[in-house]
Formats: C-alpha cells, structure tokens, sequence
C-alpha cells in the first residue's frame, strides 16, 4: 500500500519542473499576490489571528551610532520593503522614458488621457460618498492606483490572442498610473519635514548626481549611497519609498566600455523575480489581512469601502474609457491599429484592479487613524479589485471572441 502510493507521488524533478513553469507565466505574480491576501484573512480570522497581529507589531531595531530607527515589523515591510518595489518601478519607468513606449509621443497620447481620466474620476467617485467627513477624506487617493501586475496578469491569461497594441496601452497607462501614485505620495502624504534629514537627502543626490556624471557604471556606489538617502528621507518626513525612485533615476542606462550589459537593465532584471515573487506577496500578506469578524452589509456599505470599491470599479472604467474615447473623437489620440473600442473598455475595467497600490496608499491614508475606525478600507479594495477582474476578463475574452469569428 505505502508503496503504491510513493509511486503515484511525482518525484523532485518533476515538482521543479512544474515550479518553475508557474514562475516563468506571466500571472503568477497576480496568483502568488492573491494567495497572500487569502492566506492573511484565513490567519486574521482564525485562532492565530493573535499571532498575526504580534507579527506585524513586532519591534525591530537597527541603531549605527547616532542614527536609530526603531519600527514595528509592518512599517518595516511598508517602507523598506516596498522602497525596493517603487526603486524597480523607477528603473521601468527610466528605461521606457528613454527608449521604451513612453520615448514614443504618438503612443503616449491615448494611454496619457486614459491614466489621467482614470486617477480623476475614482478620487471624484470617493469624494462625493465620503463628502464632509475630513478623516475619510485621506483616503480619496486609493481608487486612484492600478495595480499593473495583476491587471497585466489578466490580460495574460487569454494569452496570443490578445493584440500586441492592446498589450502596450495597458502597460503604459499602468507606468503613467504609477508615476501619478508616485507623485500623489509625494505631495500628500509626507509627515512634518526635518530640514537635518533633507539636508542629507539632498547631499546624497548630490553624489548621485556626481557619479552618474563622472560615468560611474558600477552599481556598489549607488546601493550604498541609495541606502543613506532612503534613511534620510525616512528620518525627513517625506515617506520613504520615493527614495527608491529617485534613486532608480540616478543608474545608469548606458552600457559601460567594461561591460556589454547596462547597469539600469541588469539591476532590473534581477530585481523583477524578488520584487513580484517576494516583495509583493509579503506585503500582501502583511496588509490584506482583512478582519471579517461581525462584518455586515452596513458595514460593506459605510461610504469608506462603498467609495473606494465604486472609485475601482465604476470610476476606473469610467474616467479611462471616457478619456480615451473623448481624446480619440477629439483627434488628439489615435484608436490603436488591431484594437476595438470594446477591448479598450475591457481594459479599462482592468484598471480598476487597484490591490498592492490601493492597499498601500490606504496604509499611508489611515496609518494613524485605522483602530478607530468602525470599518476597514480594505473591504473595499478587495471587493473593487476583484469585481473589476472578473468583469474585465469575461468582457475582453468575448470582445475577443467575436473579433476572431469575425475574421474567419
């Protein structure tokens, strides 16, 4: 019998070969994200939720001399951690500002309409549920974001049939979209200012600047120099994953006289597989832990989660499509060649996957503010995301669908 069932196991050759399978797709990212959440609800709602909560609280420490930072694990995830995801973000933005699609006017114009309408009008859609309530209304930012693993990651799943245009106006409105989340951190949620800290912030892009310029191709000096602006602006006021994006603005693209590989490329490439396979999903993990305990439908309808899930869905698809669509009747964009106006709407519903970027803006919005509230913004978020996914997928794969009939 033992026997029996050891030869039905598969052997190790074959679990790595299935792994790394998984890996090599191009949802597994989105798949590994959504297994986190999942994993931190069951642990949130279960009898380890006491250990969930210790975990997150738990104090870590590092003091070099004078300098100390003292956080509980979760700021450590959320500002260091993440740091590291927003310092990739800023390499994929360089390089596609440089010579990817956003080097390309022609192609920026649709995409550029669309993030803008699809940052304006959720925000608008969340004002005017949680209108003349102050402490609600910090959190107007977070329907604003798209989360571009996971919507790329839907996309991917209806696989060659999907227009290579199509592929391209998702991913550039999601790098617009990030670049709008990054600048709607930076002048919203920063704390009191330290001039000590800026100023040493601001030394720091000083050496960047310089070795960037002497030609510096060896990236020791900027992770090292990195690592001190991040502690500064940490210590400043000014949250402290923009460090990481600046940073990324700083590295090379250039391929050095030494070496055929760029230094900005390389860094890329072996950052994506930590950042989407390790990075993302501990911080899912460690913000989708959602407390369902006594939720009820007053509590799914409090303006907070009602806005943040109607700003995914319905304002996402509203404020992007109706963009694009006013841009392009206007004759200041173009429809891209291949792709229909149902397609564009399907991704515009996509948009509305908010998820990582969501959650983490709604932990900048509500830091202060989450135990005194009767709700949890993160209802929402989950609920607008997956809506958002389900209905953007089922719309594309029909539009799809009949764009392959027709053609036969």
């Amino acid at each position: 019998m033992i026997k029996r069932v050891a030869e039905q196991l598969p052997d190790a050759d074959e679990v790595i070969s299935t792994l790394r399978e998984f890996l090599k797709m191009e949802s597994a990212s989105g798949i590994l994200l959504v297994a986190a959440a999942i994993l931190a609800m069951v642990v949130n709602n279960s009898p380890l939720s006491g250990f969930y909560e210790r975990l997150l609280n738990m104090p870590v420490e590092i003091r070099i001399g004078a300098v100390h930072i003292d956080k509980p694990l979760l700021l450590w995830i959320n500002d260091g951690l993440m740091a590291i995801f927003f310092f990739l973000v800023g390499l994929e933005i360089k390089r596609e500002v440089l010579e990817g699609e956003l080097s390309n006017p022609a192609q920026v114009a649709l995409p550029a309409f669309g993030a803008v309408g699809g940052m304006a009008v959720p925000a608008l859609v969340y004002v005017a549920l949680n209108r003349g309530d102050s402490l609600a209304l910090n959190g107007w930012a977070i329907p604003a974001a798209t989360d571009i693993a996971f919507a790329l990651g839907v996309l991917s799943l209806l696989g060659k049939q999907v227009p290579a245009a199509l592929k391209v106006f998702l991913l550039t409105l999601a790098i617009l979209d990030d670049l709008g989340a990054i600048l709607i951190i930076a002048l919203f949620y920063s704390g009191d200012l330290s001039l000590a800290s800026l100023a040493v912030a601001a030394l720091a892009l000083v050496v960047l600047f310089t070795l960037n310029r002497r030609g510096v191709v060896s990236i020791v000096p900027y992770v090292l120099i990195g690592v001190v602006l991040w502690a500064a602006v940490l210590k400043s006021g000014v949250h402290a994953t923009l460090a990481g994006v600046v940073l990324a603005l700083f590295i090379p693209l250039r391929v050095s006289p030494e070496s055929a590989h760029s230094p900005l490329r390389r860094m890329e490439h072996e950052l994506h597989p930590s950042v989407a396979f390790v990075i993302l999903p501990v911080f899912a993990f460690a913000n989708g832990g959602v407390d369902l305990s006594g939720t009820s439908m007053d509590m799914l309808l409090h303006p907070i989660p009602l806005g943040i899930a109607l700003g995914l869905f319905l304002g996402k698809q509203l404020g992007v499509f109706g963009f694009a669509w006013l841009a392009i009747k206007l004759g200041l964009a173009q429809l891209p060649k291949g792709v229909t106006f149902v397609q564009v709407y399907a991704v515009a519903v996509l948009c509305g996957i908010g998820f990582t970027m969501s959650l983490f803006i709604a932990s900048l919005a509500f830091e202060h503010a989450r135990h005194s509230f009767v709700v949890d913004e993160r209802i929402g978020i989950l609920a607008g995301s997956l809506i958002s996914a389900l209905t953007g997928y089922l719309i594309l794969r029909a539009s799809l669908r009949d764009s392959n009939q027709t053609t036969r």
